[in-house]
């Protein structure tokens, strides 16, 4: 084989693009691969009218970056043909030829390298673009990057097959919007403002062609999924039935909070058994904290306006709560349960059995307690929380009927929701013990 035919067959390789010009020259320069090149001739269509000109006005050279070779940056010099347009009625009177998968009109970069950039912009850009782009011998600036991430068209809305909505918030209780989602591509289609019924109705009835929505429970979805698309099948989505058992779950296990505490155990007279202070009283003057006194008005309030014919909607807007709250203290049959679900938990929580536990052994000295519980892991910087934990033990305004609970709700219900096969031994055993307390 002629060593000509073998260097065409390797710029066939290495250079695909430059397969529609003819390439006169390659040579390495102060570390990059310079490839000097010329268009071939030909009539070419003018992009205005479309007439093929034959008539050369002159020739100037482009030069273009192109993607590396062999870890260097590629430049192609490359001489180009402007030309006459002899159409009367044409606009242009001269026009510069472009090269199919090599040139773009103003461009200094091939198609190859304008394609790399934008992946690359659409993947990091700013300056982990920048960094990634350096090591690919790419020649581009984070503030160049940003401006070809902006330049890219915004990909068409299609209509999907499996349409998913959901609501999000922006500010939670007060602004909320509609997310689509393309459900077998996991593409987000749309953002709504609301979650009311209109948007979403008029969005469907312009996106023809789908067959399922899958939503939640939301009244307002359903109807206009009634509506903009009454010839879709409506599903719930599977997330959404697992979080709902999950909840319903989780209120059924903290209305029975006092299976998860300790059993009462004998001590001898020497050994009196002081209890944690009960999570509804402030640890600071012993009185009941602020949150449980205001469930408490709220649900007075609630069942008040209730008992006189109000709707939840009408009782939502004189106590100014958000209908869902309202609606919770309306049908709420467990208050002591929905204080508890509400109240928040702490740090200090998963250490307060050690802390009775020590305190009836006769340790009372807070600061102590404190390193003891830093030890195992506490991760709380000052004894602060554990003197004001103990502050009711000193002044007698702490309950002493029983030990604190030793499981949380929370914990609880992941093991009921889990497979029983994932559970540990320890965890089964808790569990079983708590189920049939």
């Amino acid at each position: 084989m002629a060593w000509s035919a073998v260097c065409d067959d390797l710029l066939g390789i290495v250079f695909p693009h430059l397969e529609k010009v003819q390439v006169e020259r390659v040579w390495i320069e102060d570390d990059m691969v310079r490839v000097k090149a010329r268009t071939l001739d030909g009539a070419l269509p003018c992009p205005s009218c479309g007439v093929c000109s034959y008539r050369v006005h002159s020739r100037y050279r482009r030069h273009l970056a192109d993607a590396s070779v062999g870890g260097h940056p590629v430049v192609v010099d490359l001489s180009v043909r402007r030309l006459f347009c002899d159409v009367t009625d044409c606009a242009r009177r001269t026009f510069v030829e472009q090269v199919e998968g090599l040139t773009v009109r103003y461009g200094r970069r091939t198609v190859v390298l304008v394609a790399l950039v934008q992946a690359i912009a659409l993947a990091l850009a700013d300056r982990a673009g920048a960094r990634l782009a350096a090591v690919l011998h790419i020649v581009v600036s984070r503030v160049t990057l940003l401006n070809v991430l902006m330049a890219l068209p915004d990909p068409s809305p299609s209509s999907p097959r499996v349409l998913g909505v959901d609501d999000f918030a922006t500010r939670r209780g007060r602004k909320y919007g509609t997310v689509l989602v393309d459900v077998e591509s996991h593409a987000v289609l749309d953002l709504l403002s609301g979650r009311e019924k209109e948007p979403l109705a008029l969005w469907l009835a312009g996106h023809p062609g789908i067959e399922v929505i899958c939503r939640d429970r939301a009244g307002a979805y359903a109807e206009a999924a009634r509506v903009g698309a009454p010839g879709a099948l409506q599903v719930a989505d599977r997330w959404h039935l697992r979080d709902n058992l999950a909840t319903a779950v989780e209120r059924t296990v903290i209305t029975h909070r006092p299976c998860l505490q300790v059993p009462e155990v004998s001590t001898s007279s020497a050994r009196r058994l002081a209890a944690a202070p009960p999570s509804t009283l402030n640890p600071d003057t012993g009185t009941e904290k602020w949150l449980v006194t205001r469930a408490r008005e709220r649900h007075k309030a609630v069942h008040r306006l209730l008992a006189r014919g109000w709707t939840v909607s009408a009782i939502a807007r004189e106590l100014g709560l958000t209908r869902h709250t309202a609606e919770r203290y309306a049908h709420c049959k467990n208050l002591d349960g929905l204080i508890e679900g509400s109240l928040r938990t702490t740090r200090l929580d998963d250490y307060k059995p050690c802390l009775i536990r020590r305190w009836n052994e006769g340790c009372t000295d807070a600061a102590r307690l404190f390193r003891e519980i830093r030890a195992q892991g506490y991760p709380g910087r000052t004894p602060q929380a554990v003197r004001r934990y103990l502050r009711p033990l000193r002044t007698g305004l702490g309950s002493i009927l029983s030990p604190a609970p030793v499981l949380k709700p929370q914990q609880v219900t992941n093991w009921i929701m889990w497979n029983p096969q994932h559970l540990r031994d320890d965890e089964e055993r808790q569990l079983g013990e708590v189920l049939f307390r």
